[in-house]
């Protein structure tokens, strides 16, 4: 790297990475008393890796990996062939394990995905920015992504699936896709989404979808952890009631506390100080990988980095969403929750307190 990278180089996403990690840390330090510290000495582990990584992705020009993202995606391919014939955990076939490590190949497949599929929109628009709108060179760029997507969907985890197809949008969008696809698809969504909900999702990501939007359906069932979530974030008020001194959390009344519910224990035992300086943390992180997108050199890293973008706010959203239920607490998802159970009505026999306007 010489020295005009290097002073280009965006140093405020390492500083808040780094933040943010020490606030994770101190919550793993208190919610892995009871394990012997493992959860946490696998992130330290991880973060030890992640620093060799971190300089060789600085000192690599992102155009060599474009031209070796042809391979780096055959590979997470065949990984994620391979991961469908390992045992169930948690009921997905979803990791490799390797001695005390366990490996998820669709997560690192985000970035290799995204890599591959700038890569392919760049090729394209090559003879002109609007050959992405060209239908044939469209379905052969979606088809880069659909394959990892429904590779992910069989094991199953939906949610990693669906952040593939959020940075396909976004990635789309910055290419400069054509309002009709926008138009189509909104349309096929809104076809779409009842009908897979009712024929298609299995019993349990019903579940999960309906007591999202109400944990009352089932509070000491499915719902138990979104309610003890959001006890603890209550619990903990403007300080918080120290490290090591949650009730919620030290109790055992949070479960998986150490990833989905893992920001339910920086609500409680740091307050709300501590909880809002990490919602903040990541918006700048979020408007910084932005920024790099707008201000990129070419169209490859503007696309790159949108996606990247992606893998910022959608782990983020999703574990304030399960620990605060921040989408169904607002006057539109309300309103949006009754037309659900309208829909729903004949499958589901639902609690009548729903929440009102």
């Amino acid at each position: 790297m010489n020295k005009r990278n290097l002073k280009n180089t965006e140093w405020t996403i390492l500083i808040i990475s780094l933040a943010l990690f020490v606030i994770g840390m101190i919550a793993l330090y208190s919610c892995t008393q009871s394990t012997n510290f493992e959860e946490m000495k696998k992130q330290i582990i991880w973060f030890a890796i992640s620093i060799p990584i971190l300089i060789i992705f600085m000192v690599v020009d992102y155009d060599l990996l474009s031209r070796a993202s042809y391979v780096l995606y055959g590979i997470f391919i065949l990984l994620l062939v391979a991961v469908l014939f390992t045992p169930e955990i948690n009921g997905a076939r979803s990791w490799f394990n390797i001695g005390a490590f366990s490996f998820q190949p669709g997560e690192f497949a985000k970035v290799f995905v995204i890599l591959m599929f700038s890569t392919i929109i760049c090729k394209f628009q090559e003879k002109g920015k609007n050959e992405i709108n060209n239908p044939i060179k469209l379905i052969i760029s979606l088809a880069v992504v659909a394959i990892p997507v429904l590779l992910i969907a069989i094991q199953p985890d939906i949610g990693t699936a669906a952040a593939f197809i959020v940075s396909t949008i976004f990635i789309l969008f910055a290419a400069g896709i054509d309002k009709k696809y926008i138009l189509v698809t909104c349309i096929l969504i809104v076809i779409l989404v009842p009908l897979i909900y009712m024929f298609v999702l299995p019993d349990h990501a019903k579940t999960r979808i309906d007591v999202f939007l109400n944990p009352n359906l089932d509070p000491r069932g499915a719902g138990y952890n979104i309610i003890q979530s959001k006890l603890a974030v209550g619990a903990g008020k403007v300080f918080g009631m120290g490290i090591l001194k949650g009730n919620q959390t030290q109790l055992g009344f949070l479960y998986p506390k150490t990833t989905d519910f893992i920001f339910a224990v920086v609500g409680e035992e740091m307050g709300f100080i501590i909880s809002t300086t990490v919602v903040i943390l990541y918006v700048l992180l979020l408007t910084k990988a932005i920024y790099i997108a707008k201000t990129a050199k070419d169209d490859l890293g503007s696309y790159i980095a949108t996606g990247i973008a992606r893998n910022i706010i959608f782990p983020c959203i999703r574990e304030y969403r399960n620990d605060n239920r921040i989408i169904a607490n607002n006057w539109s998802s309300s309103t949006f929750y009754k037309l659900w159970w309208k829909f729903s009505y004949n499958q589901f026999y639902f609690y009548r307190n729903i929440t009102k306007y």
